[in-house]
């Protein structure tokens, strides 16, 4: 007989249980308690799109597209991508589904995304992101809306002390080109000592080498020209607003001129949230604005803002959620006592209790076994359906206690 290979877990996924599981629903439930604060709307979306959708959204020549996608081929021919990203999906939908309607639209979703690339800490090939946006809002009180959000997440899962948000303003379309030239103009001078990343950037993507982690580039990037120099007094008026809401709403910002997206798109306010609690991973958060991004899908020109945030990290720094406990536990000591322990069961499942029953093995055991479990209120069960005897126990001032006491005489009553 052949033997049976065992199965292996692929390596860059993981499989979630027991502590990180806590950790990882602690930071699900706190993101829809604040999305519902706010008032932003929950949206799903494909967990794959046409490759062309991110293709034209991350830039041909982006790592992600040209190094981390998991595009196939499927059996009718099209060429498809698992979504390493929410934004895209997004705004293709705000396209294809006509929310142009419903504009301006609050969003959030989450779930895995995928990307090929090598695993370390707090990174893997299917990891699991949250996603904030909002469609159709110009102004910069959308991007402070945003940003307030995230804040009051941070806050709400208790990591908010060491975590910083760095701010930048990438400008308007004639900043950015301004800004782009000069940019061009001074990486030229050292086209020969930059890295050969930085030398493919030079043609098709400047501002990308500014955040450069490649030690030849560092010094050439940081006596490049900063924006600041070329924006124009709109651009500036909105930057300012955004760092005056910010002030106002009391969330503490500090400037990173050297903080970039590369994509033309991209307007005004870029951010990220860091950490140097995650080793070189130290982006928690991250986002900008993307003014240019539908209609470069191919839909109507429509001012967009949005961030994501990994939940694999947020969960990293989080404190260890306490273990689920429940509200009874009850112990059928004999096996006659077993179609009431069901009903018993069923009962203060109904009620809003949630409840477990230990009826197997040693009817002597099964008592002790239901001390262990630490659950607020503990029923025992003895005799059967014509002469049972049951009897709770919980801690002193156990407000569950009295509720279930009210359900054991409508049981024996029933």
């Amino acid at each position: 007989m052949a033997r049976i290979e065992t199965p292996k877990r692929i390596r860059g996924t993981q499989d979630i249980f027991g502590d990180e599981q806590r950790r990882f629903a602690a930071v699900l439930e706190k993101f829809d308690r604040v999305r519902r604060l706010y008032c932003f709307q929950r949206v799903e979306i494909p967990v794959f799109e046409a490759t062309g959708v991110f293709a034209r959204s991350m830039g041909e020549t982006s790592d992600v597209v040209s190094k981390e996608m998991y595009t196939f081929e499927d059996k009718g021919g099209d060429l498809i991508t698992l979504r390493p990203e929410f934004t895209a999906g997004i705004c293709r939908a705000f396209i294809t589904e006509g929310w142009q309607q419903h504009a301006p639209m609050k969003l959030v979703t989450s779930g895995a995304v995928f990307r090929y690339e090598r695993p370390q800490k707090g990174r893997f090939r299917q990891f699991h992101q949250i996603d904030a946006e909002i469609i159709g809002a110009a102004e910069p009180a959308a991007d402070v809306e945003l940003l307030v959000l995230a804040d009051q997440l941070l806050h709400e899962l208790g990591i908010a002390d060491g975590v910083t948000l760095q701010l930048n303003t990438l400008g308007d379309a004639e900043t950015r080109d301004a800004w782009r030239t000069a940019l061009v103009a001074h990486f030229e001078k050292h086209r020969e000592e930059l890295s050969e990343d930085s030398q493919t950037r030079l043609e098709k993507n400047p501002l990308r080498i500014l955040d450069s982690k490649d030690p030849r580039d560092r010094s050439i990037a940081d006596s490049a020209p900063d924006i600041d120099a070329y924006l124009t007094e709109e651009a500036a008026t909105f930057f300012r607003a955004v760092t005056d809401g910010l002030d106002a709403a009391g969330v503490q910002w500090t400037r990173n001129a050297r903080l970039v997206r590369g994509l033309d798109y991209y307007r005004h306010t870029a951010f990220e949230f860091v950490t140097d609690r995650l080793g070189a991973q130290g982006t928690v958060l991250a986002g900008g604005r993307y003014d240019g991004l539908i209609g470069n899908l191919g839909g109507p020109e429509t001012p967009g803002v949005g961030w994501a945030a990994g939940v694999e990290r947020l969960a990293m720094l989080i404190e260890e959620p306490p273990a689920e406990k429940p509200d009874v536990i009850i112990a059928v000591e004999d096996d006659s006592a077993f179609k009431i322990g069901l009903r018993a069961l069923k009962l203060f499942r109904q009620s809003g209790l949630s409840a477990d029953m230990i009826a197997t093995g040693s009817p002597r055991k099964r008592y002790d076994k239901a001390t262990k479990v630490l659950a607020k209120v503990l029923v025992s069960i003895r005799g059967d359906e014509d002469s049972s005897e049951i009897n709770t126990r919980a801690a002193q001032g156990v407000e569950e206690h009295e509720r279930v006491k009210e359900l054991v005489l409508q049981l024996v009553g029933a």
